[in-house]
């Protein structure tokens, strides 16, 4: 496969209208709705981080089914935890700071998910996580910038 599936790839494109839509908001609306537009694109964010956190949980089970059953592959669980515990806590934070987290926790989701999609045969979806990625970092930081 060379790339993802049309199919996925324009859900994933249409994923993005809450970053955009939000982090645009941030910069027009009222000041006293900013910190509102703020936190639904933080709550979005800390959404998309925490499911990109399970794709793994699902992988770490995909490989149990296929080698020894009932043992996932622990680095993948592992990994699994990760963003939705950092994303829960960016939600805690002022929502300034919880998007400087959230667009570098997608970065860092993106940076894991080419090293296990390498390692799994699944190269074909980097290119559209690569532009997803940098489209849904940069609202967290524009949306950030605007509180």
């Amino acid at each position: 496969m060379t790339s993802a599936p049309a199919g996925a790839r324009a859900w994933a494109w249409a994923g993005l209208a809450p970053f955009v839509i939000s982090a645009v908001l941030v910069w027009l609306v009222w000041p006293e709705v900013r910190d509102h537009a703020a936190l639904a694109l933080a709550a979005y964010a800390g959404c998309v981080v925490a499911f990109l956190g399970g794709i793994h949980w699902g992988l770490a089970f995909g490989d149990a089914a296929s080698h020894a059953p009932g043992t996932p592959r622990v680095a993948g669980l592992g990994w699994a935890g990760v963003p939705p515990l950092v994303a829960s806590v960016a939600l805690l934070m002022p929502p300034g700071a919880g998007l400087v987290i959230l667009g570098v926790m997608l970065i860092v989701c993106y940076l894991m998910d080419r090293r296990y999609y390498l390692a799994r045969g699944m190269s074909a979806w980097l290119n559209t996580r690569l532009r997803l990625t940098v489209i849904a970092a940069l609202c967290c930081f524009i949306g950030a910038a605007g509180v």
